[in-house]
């Protein structure tokens, strides 16, 4: 998907990580229980799903981060009726896991090959980055997220997302093909584009 070491994050990669972290918290944590059922940008997923697929992403993740590898499978019922608390315990796992001593000094081990650490911690914040931003857009809440989150999300998404890893949902693939955002609309509108969203499309249940 890229060269190795590409776009690691600037600064401290693990403070940026937890930034995003953060603001995925708060988001979640204004979803009211009634727009479980809502429409996403992920058009497959109503918001309830998509809260717990985050989830899931942060269990993995966490597996990653101790040196395992990404294993595909259906995604059980991981959020009960705390998704708050469920989004934050696994948050809490997964940081803990990238402050361990020596956690950015190794490889990880990807579909495509070995990569290292600091490229999968780039590629876990961008894909929190993207799913904040639709859980978010789908509950009406703000938007305009943390812009240094923003940024590098969107700069590792234009070094790593190759057309080869695009495609519709039918096709398996987890990302859309980008969506032309004008060069001026908001930093998380422009992220939303390059990863297959259409910021300016009214959200449908599925199948609309």
């Amino acid at each position: 998907m890229a060269d190795r070491g590409e776009a690691a994050p600037a600064g401290d990669p693990v403070d940026l990580l937890a930034r995003t972290l953060a603001q995925n918290d708060a988001i979640v944590g204004r979803v009211r229980r009634e727009q479980a059922t809502l429409p996403t940008p992920c058009r497959s997923w109503d918001v309830r799903t998509l809260v717990n697929h985050l989830v899931h992403d942060l269990q993995k993740f966490t597996v990653m981060a101790h040196g395992g590898s990404w294993e595909p499978g259906d995604e059980a019922d991981v959020i009960g009726d705390d998704w708050a608390g469920a989004y934050r315990g696994a948050a809490g796992g997964l940081l803990a896991a990238w402050r361990r001593p020596g956690a950015l000094d190794r490889t990880v081990r990807l579909a495509f090959g070995e990569m290292p650490a600091t490229w999968s911690l780039g590629q876990q914040v961008t894909d929190l980055a993207v799913h904040g931003w639709d859980v978010a857009k789908a509950t009406g809440q703000p938007t305009d997220l943390d812009p240094e989150v923003g940024r590098f999300a969107l700069e590792w998404g234009r070094q790593n997302l190759r057309p080869q890893f695009r495609g519709d949902e039918a096709s398996g693939r987890a990302f859309g093909p980008e969506v032309a955002v004008a060069d001026d609309a908001p930093l998380y509108d422009r992220l939303a584009g390059w990863f297959g969203r259409d910021p300016g499309r009214p959200l449908t249940a599925r199948g609309g």
